[in-house]
């Protein structure tokens, strides 16, 4: 058969168990689910706001949908590039304190963007090396030296800053990193970049909306140098992503970036959809409040049971190994609270990747703690 190989790769991974599925929701993405015919605590969304079905940015699409139509025919540069773009990329640049900003329709596409653009044969990247998957693809496929850092480790940072040659310099990180929660020291990066003339690109995809007053890590970091990226699909509740940065920039993203010129535009009623999100998200504190709330409740009940350090939604427990972690989810599963486990090559430790969100039920969020408490001494 012409595809033995691929079989027997998926063969040992159901036996390493790191073999994935999907499921399949029966109703829309909230802090409550239904799935498999089964009503679920959602413990796995990055919908940290619980905006993705909130009333205003529905409306605001089907709006957008009676206004512009579904698709937008075209790429951006051809003519796919509505008002609502338009008004969107200027609202999100304004948000963020950026004098511009582009849109994507992903986060991945983003990251391939404007690092391929950015960067190339005879300059460097300096990524540190818990960065999410796309920040590595995209240095990679840019065929410029790529040199990582211990996990934000500065030291090391600055030492390969003082001995490059390159003619770019391109510092990536991811602001919150997806799988430990934690923030990366994005003030004393800047600080570097301006020593060693550098440049910042840094990905807030779990920080946009939810750290500070909501416009995310980079707030108060007023530099020129730092290229601002954020996703739209997580406390946005919408999709797609957006840079924001000098002018310069964005002109240059605009001719030169091949996964922006070469894609067909985002949907016009998402734009107006993400308008409404940021809306919400300036205006309503009492989300980020409820998530701070949350934190604190779900890490006093766990208490030295092992989560990983992290002030952010993402509250990763680190396990044993694979077996444990799936044996785990399906244990909370069988209480009612879905909960990820998250494996290699993922993450290089097997592990429940916890994610609160502002609309979940304080209850939810202590029986979670509590039944997770009760499974772990009896795996232990």
């Amino acid at each position: 058969m012409p595809f033995d190989a691929l079989d027997a790769d998926l063969d040992a991974r159901r036996v390493a168990n790191l073999y994935r599925q999907r499921r399949v929701l029966d109703s829309p993405q909230g802090a409550t689910v239904d799935v498999d015919g089964r009503r679920l605590v959602n413990f796995c969304s990055n919908d940290y706001l619980g905006l993705a079905s909130h009333p205003d940015l529905i409306a605001a699409a089907q709006a957008g949908a009676a206004r512009w139509g579904v698709g937008s025919g075209a790429s951006h540069l051809v003519c796919g590039h509505s008002a609502a773009h338009e008004a969107m990329e200027q609202r999100l640049a304004a948000f963020v304190g950026k004098p511009a900003a582009l849109s994507f329709s992903t986060g991945y596409m983003a990251n391939l963007a404007a690092v391929t653009a950015l960067v190339g044969r005879g300059d460097a990247i300096f990524a540190d090396k818990l960065n999410h998957a796309s920040l590595n693809d995209a240095c990679q496929l840019s065929h410029a030296a790529f040199k990582r850092f211990a996990h934000n480790d500065l030291a090391q940072l600055e030492r390969l800053l003082a001995t490059t040659e390159a003619d770019r310099r391109l510092i990536v990180v991811d602001a919150v990193f997806s799988m430990d929660g934690d923030c990366a020291p994005l003030a004393e990066i800047v600080r570097l970049a301006e020593q060693y003339d550098a440049w910042v690109y840094v990905d807030d995809a779990h920080g946009f909306g939810v750290l500070g007053d909501g416009r995310g890590s980079a707030i108060g970091i007023d530099s020129p140098r730092l290229i601002y990226m954020a996703t739209l699909g997580k406390a946005a509740g919408v999709a797609g992503a957006f840079i924001a940065a000098e002018a310069v920039v964005i002109d240059y993203l605009v001719n030169m970036a091949r996964p922006y010129i070469y894609t067909t535009a985002a949907p016009p009623p998402l734009a107006e959809a993400v308008l409404a999100s940021v809306g919400l998200i300036e205006r309503e504190h009492w989300r980020r409040e409820a998530l701070a709330m949350h934190i604190n409740s779900l890490r006093a009940v766990l208490a030295g049971a092992g989560l990983m350090p992290s002030a952010t939604p993402i509250q990763p427990l680190l396990v044993a190994d694979s077996a444990v972690a799936l044996r785990l989810s399906q244990c909370l599963g069988d209480a009612g609270l879905w909960v990820s486990a998250i494996r290699p090559p993922t993450v290089p430790t097997p592990r429940l990747r916890i994610c609160l969100s502002a609309t979940h039920d304080a209850g939810d969020v202590e029986h979670l703690g509590r039944t997770l408490l009760t499974l772990l001494q009896e795996t232990r």
